[in-house]
C-alpha cells in the first residue's frame, strides 16, 4: 500500500514526514527529485503517523519537484535504507514541494523563515549527513595539481611534498600524512564519498592500490603542475600530458582486467574531476620562474592556457571521458602567502591576480560552452570557485571561520610543503576555524564546501 506525505521541517536539520494513513515497520519514507527511486538518497523506517527523518546532504534540497515516497515492500532485517536501491519499491507522486522549498508567508514569520533557511543552506553545505548514492556513477577519475592530488607526488623526485605530519592530521581513523595538501581530505574524496564510492581516491602510482582500486577511482593529479607544460618543470613535478599518458594506460589495464564493454562503460559513466591552472599564474607567469612572462602579455597568457585547457578536454573526450567538471580559478590574490608577498603594498589581497582570475575564469566558461557544443555527447561542467571562495572570505561567520587571512599551519603567512612541519611553532589546534590549512591550500572543512558545490552544480547541469 502507497502512503502520501506532507513535509514540515522540525529543526535540528530534519523534516517530519506526516502521513495520510498510519505506518508501521514496513514503511521506508524516501524523498528524490528524480522519478528514479533508485536515486532517492535517504530514507527511515518509522511507526505511526510522523516520521522525523535526518537532512540529507544533497541536490534534492535545492532541487525542483516532483517529490517521491516509496515503501519496501516487504522489509527484511537486511533490507537497511541505504540499500533502498535493491529493494521493490511502489512509488507515488507529490505535487507540491516541502515547504522549505516554498516557505508560506506567515505575518511576522520573516526572521524565522530566513533562519530556517540559513540553517537548511548550512546543512547542506557541510555535507553533515553522507548517505550511499546510486551506482550511476562507478569511479571518479580526477586530473589537476594539489587541490586535488592524493598522493602521486610522494612517488617522484620533486621537492614539493605532503607525506610528512602536520599533514593528514584530521585524517578519517586518525593522523595519516597520505601526501594531500591539507589537513584531511581533498574534494574528490568527498565527491566520491557522496556519490557511495570510497571515502579515499587512491593515487595512481601509489603502489599500495591496484587496478581493482583504481576501477572505482583513481587520481592522476601532481601537486605543482598546471595547464603549461613549463609549469610543471618548475618543481620538476608531472605535467599534464602525462597524467593523461597515465589515463590511457589506466584504461588499457582496465580492459585487461574488466573486458573492453565493462571497461568501457566505467570510463563513460565515471565523474572527471579537474582542478588546474593556480600554479600557471603564480607559480609560473608572476614568478618569473620561465620565460612566458617575456613571451606573452598576461591576457596572451591566459588565452594561451584556455586553449591548452580545450585541448585537454578534447583529448580525454576522444578516450571516452563523458562527465566532465572544470573547475576555474579561486579569488588567486586572497591566498595566505600572496597577502604576505603584498605586505610592502599595504597587505591584503592583490587586486591584480583576482582581475586576472575573474577575466581568466570569463574565458574559460565560453570555452566550455563551445565544448559542449561541438561535443553533444560531452557533459561538461564549469565549476565557480571564485565567487564560492569570495563568499567565504567576505562573511567568513556565516560559514563558522575566523581567520581567512592565515593558513592553520606555523604562522599561516607563507608556509606550506616542508616548511609546514611538526617542528613548526604556531600551527593552530582547530582547523575548521580556518579557511586555509598552509599557506596556499584550503582546510577539508573548506574542501567539503567545495565538493557540495561541485554535486550541486554536476546535478543542476545534468551531468549526473
Amino acid at each position: 500500500m502507497q502512503a502520501k506525505f506532507s513535509f514540515e521541517p522540525c529543526g535540528s536539520g530534519a523534516l517530519q514526514a506526516k502521513s495520510e494513513r498510519q505506518l508501521d515497520a514496513t514503511d521506508t519514507t524516501l524523498v528524490s527529485s528524480s522519478s528514479d527511486p533508485s536515486s532517492a538518497v535517504f530514507g527511515v523506517v518509522a511507526a505511526g503517523p510522523v516520521a522525523t527523518v535526518p537532512f540529507p546532504a544533497s541536490r534534492h534540497l535545492t532541487s525542483s519537484p516532483p517529490f517521491i515516497v516509496a515503501r519496501n515492500q516487504p522489509r527484511t532485517p537486511q533490507s537497511q535504507p541505504t540499500l533502498l536501491a535493491r529493494s521493490s519499491l511502489a512509488v507515488t507522486r507529490i505535487d507540491h514541494p516541502p515547504p522549505f522549498m516554498a516557505p508560506p508567508r506567515r505575518p511576522g514569520a520573516g526572521a524565522a523563515l530566513l533562519l530556517q533557511q540559513q540553517l537548511v543552506a548550512a546543512a547542506v553545505l557541510l555535507l553533515t549527513t553522507t548517505v550511499a548514492a546510486s551506482p550511476r556513477v562507478p569511479a571518479v577519475i580526477v586530473f589537476g595539481d594539489s587541490t586535488v592530488d592524493t598522493g602521486n607526488n610522494n612517488v617522484i623526485p620533486t621537492p614539493l611534498r605532503a607525506d610528512f605530519p602536520p599533514y593528514g592530521r584530521d585524517m578519517p581513523g586518525g593522523p595519516r600524512a597520505t601526501g594531500r595538501f591539507g589537513n584531511g581530505r581533498l574534494p574528490p574524496d568527498l565527491i566520491s564519498e557522496a556519490l557511495g564510492l570510497p571515502p579515499l581516491v587512491p593515487a595512481y602510482l601509489d603502489p599500495a592500490y591496484g587496478i581493482d582500486d583504481f576501477a572505482r577511482g583513481v587520481c592522476f593529479a601532481s601537486a605543482g603542475t598546471g595547464i603549461d607544460n613549463a609549469t610543471a618543470s618548475v618543481l620538476s613535478v608531472i605535467p599534464l600530458w602525462k597524467e593523461v599518458e597515465y589515463y590511457a594506460e589506466y584504461q588499457r589495464r582496465l580492459r585487461a582486467r574488466l573486458g573492453r564493454s565493462r571497461a568501457a562503460a566505467v570510463i563513460r559513466d565515471a565523474l572527471h574531476v579537474v582542478s588546474i591552472g593556480t600554479n600557471d599564474f603564480l607559480e609560473n607567469y608572476f614568478l618569473l620562474a620561465t620565460g612566458r612572462f617575456a613571451q606573452f602579455t598576461v591576457d596572451e597568457f591566459e588565452d594561451f592556457l584556455v586553449a591548452g585547457a580545450r585541448e585537454f578536454l578534447a583529448r580525454i573526450h576522444r578516450l571516452g571521458a563523458r562527465r566532465v567538471t572544470f573547475a576555474g580559478l579561486a579569488a588567486i590574490g586572497c591566498l595566505p602567502l600572496e597577502r604576505t608577498t603584498n605586505a610592502l603594498r599595504g597587505g591584503g589581497c592583490v587586486e591584480e591576480y583576482n582581475e586576472v582570475a575573474r577575466r581568466y575564469n570569463a574565458k574559460l566558461q565560453d570555452m566550455v560552452r563551445g565544448l559542449r557544443a561541438e561535443f553533444p555527447k560531452l557533459k561538461l561542467a564549469y565549476i565557480s570557485v571564485y565567487e564560492s571562495f569570495l563568499n567565504l572570505i567576505t562573511d567568513p561567520a556565516k560559514f563558522g571561520l575566523e581567520n581567512v587571512e592565515e593558513g592553520c599551519c606555523a604562522t599561516g603567512k607563507f608556509e606550506m610543503g616542508f616548511m609546514c612541519n611538526d617542528d613548526a611553532p604556531l600551527t593552530c589546534d582547530d582547523a575548521d576555524k580556518f579557511l586555509f590549512w598552509d599557506a596556499f591550500h584550503p582546510t577539508e572543512k573548506v574542501n567539503r564546501l567545495m565538493a557540495n558545490h561541485t554535486l550541486e552544480v554536476c546535478y543542476q547541469e545534468g551531468v549526473l
